[in-house]
């Protein structure tokens, strides 16, 4: 369960929202450290030299090797040099609301100090962070790792995707701020070197180091009844105030945005989920141009079909799909005839239409069509589905409307 961790303190969970964290205005923390590491990389080998059978010539062909591979490296102190002016401290002021306690009968307000990360998109004077550590404000301050401080607003929000974009209000026009370069975050693979960059727990301008865990994974928000889809799974250690924060390739280009941590304490556990560098670079245009972007929405909701639940519907061993629990009714899908399960009197599943491919491309989970819906179409597309009915299969073309917040 997705939860924002309230001011002064942060609730046990099971997934929780990083990134904010709540500081005395009197604190001023500052932290900076440079790690220098080698990354090993693979070097072209003829097969000639498996039968070399000098040794000082293969001793000398490995020094070779060796010498080539640290020239061809970017050490992290460099690469944390080169992102000084990109990633920025943010941090908002709210009032928090204690209802338990009452003076002359009205509830005790308190104000209080929220803080996260952010890095430089452009040379305009925009910044992105988590919608999560701005939310419910309107304007923030954004520090400079010179110490420098500027207030920005805030020009559009996705709470779908936890993605905000703020604009610089002051004269930056003295400052050498750097947009963050962008990679492209389909082409990470299990195992890469990542650096995050960000303000845990107050302690500006701390960098750590990882790699990524796992890709595509689903990261849920029950509050809001969406998953943000492709998440990056990472080891890096991230904290409570690293939301908002770049999450880097080991030459210092964005490959996502660290957002959450999977932990029963509130810290760093070894888990940590950021969204991908693509769903930014496709969102942030249409934020910046119109405030808020529109989500394209099947209107279903279903579960992966599990080997038990295959074999309880008397469906082939290792038969894939998402079965279809429930559409939503006027939706997309109940429009076009996408049909939600039947039940017997004990609740257990008797009959379920379920998705077998989307535009031609296997289903085999219930998060592959969510990844594919929010990486590849918009509101009034067309998608085609195949679906497993009473032993047949069947083409069922969906049009996809405008997503609201509050639906499931």
């Amino acid at each position: 369960m997705i939860l924002i961790e309230k001011l002064f303190f942060i609730t046990v969970i099971s997934i929780g929202i990083l990134a904010v964290i709540t500081i005395p205005p009197s604190l001023d923390f500052y932290f900076e450290s440079n790690y220098h590491l080698i990354k090993k990389t693979p070097v072209n080998s003829d097969d000639n030299v498996l039968s070399i059978k000098n040794n000082d010539i293969a001793k000398k062909l490995i020094s070779d090797d060796t010498s080539q591979t640290i020239s061809n490296t970017i050490p992290l102190d460099v690469v944390y040099e080169n992102l000084e002016n990109s990633v920025v401290q943010i941090t908002s002021t709210v009032i928090e609301t204690h209802s338990n306690i009452i003076i002359n009968g009205n509830p005790v307000e308190q104000q209080s100090s929220r803080l996260g990360s952010g890095f430089v998109y452009d040379e305009q004077g925009h910044i992105i962070t988590n919608y999560h550590v701005i939310s419910d404000v309107s304007t923030v301050d954004v520090s400079l790792s010179n110490g420098d401080v500027f207030t920005a607003k805030v020009i559009g929000t996705d709470k779908l995707n936890d993605i905000a974009v703020l604009q610089l209000t002051d004269d930056y026009s003295n400052e050498s701020l750097a947009p963050v370069l962008f990679a492209d975050s389909s082409q990470i693979k299990i195992g890469d070197q990542v650096i995050a960059i960000g303000n845990p727990f107050g302690l500006s301008n701390t960098m750590t180091t990882g790699i990524v865990s796992q890709t595509g994974r689903l990261l849920p928000n029950q509050n809001l009844g969406f998953s943000i889809s492709n998440i990056i799974q990472t080891d890096a250690a991230i904290n409570p105030g690293n939301s908002g924060g770049p999450l880097l390739d080991s030459n210092g280009n964005l490959i996502g945005m660290n957002t959450a941590i999977e932990s029963k304490v509130g810290e760093f556990t070894g888990v940590g989920f950021a969204i991908p560098s693509n769903t930014i670079k496709k969102i942030v245009p249409v934020l910046i141009k119109k405030g808020e972007y529109d989500h394209p929405w099947i209107g279903i909701s279903g579960v992966t079909l599990s080997p038990k639940l295959a074999e309880k519907l008397q469906l082939p061993k290792n038969f894939r799909g998402a079965l279809i629990n429930d559409v939503v009714d006027n939706g997309p899908a109940e429009k076009a005839g996408i049909k939600g399960a039947l039940y017997k009197s004990n609740r257990e599943i008797s009959n379920a239409d379920i998705i077998i491919s989307i535009d031609d491309t296997p289903v085999k989970r219930i998060d592959d069509i969510i990844s594919y819906v929010s990486e590849n179409k918009s509101v009034g597309d067309k998608v085609s589905f195949k679906v497993f009915r009473d032993g047949k299969v069947i083409d069922i073309d969906v049009i996809l409307s405008k997503r609201e917040t509050t639906n499931g």
